[in-house]
């Protein structure tokens, strides 16, 4: 039996990885796919005080989530939970989800995203923000078709920004 190769090995040291802006949170590149032959991507999301990520559902990918500092509610279907460091969450493909930060500090969780590949949407929305202009009003549609994201507007929304004091992104 002919032997594999050993897999590249990968070391990402604490406060190591490019950083960028997503809008509402930002992110921190730790895991490419190219890291994992494809298999996962992982990256970190520090969430503001008041951070609301728009209601989405992913079609190519799950993400599965970890709470590392202070407190973020997840909204995924009809089920609502909030987490404290510690606290781990599967948000799977084709099901609408959202994340804010529930507390009154910085709150900050490790994503990891199977298969790998929507870190470059990340990448690519970092690098469509990075001006600090809005970007063209076609520009995020088009970046999410690429990817297989789809934005909602659920009837639920309202009274989650109401009862966490949320602050959404414009045009939410």
């Amino acid at each position: 039996m002919t032997e594999l190769p050993a897999p590249p090995l990968t070391i990402v040291r604490p406060g190591e990885g490019a950083e960028g802006f997503l809008g509402s949170i930002g992110v921190a590149f730790k895991l490419w796919g190219e890291d994992t032959d494809g298999s996962v991507s992982v990256v970190e999301h520090p969430f503001p005080v008041g951070a609301l990520v728009p209601p989405h559902l992913h079609t190519r990918e799950d993400e599965y989530s970890i709470v590392t500092e202070g407190e973020i509610g997840f909204r995924s279907g009809d089920r609502e939970t909030v987490l404290g460091a510690g606290g781990y969450i599967t948000k799977p493909r084709g099901e609408l989800h959202t994340m804010w930060n529930a507390g009154s500090v910085p709150a900050r969780m490790i994503e990891i995203i199977s298969p790998a590949g929507f870190e470059h949407f990340f990448r690519e929305m970092t690098e469509m923000l990075a001006d600090g202009q809005p970007p063209p009003e076609d520009a995020l549609p088009a970046l999410a078709a690429k990817y297989g994201l789809v934005f909602g507007r659920p009837a639920w929304l309202p009274d989650v920004i109401a009862r966490y004091d949320l602050t959404p992104p414009p045009g939410l």
